[in-house]
């Protein structure tokens, strides 16, 4: 579990726009991220 201030662990995740995005893509820059269920699902 991670705690506030905690560094995040290395990920890569499919955008909306199906490209493979890293963190480390990031590096030196603020990211936020957003989840939420895609449209017309049960999530």
């Amino acid at each position: 579990m991670l705690k506030p201030g905690d560094k995040a662990p290395a990920f890569r995740l499919k955008s909306d726009e199906d490209k493979i995005i890293a963190l480390k893509d990031f590096k030196g820059r603020r990211v936020l991220l957003f989840f939420f269920p895609k449209a017309n699902t049960t999530g």
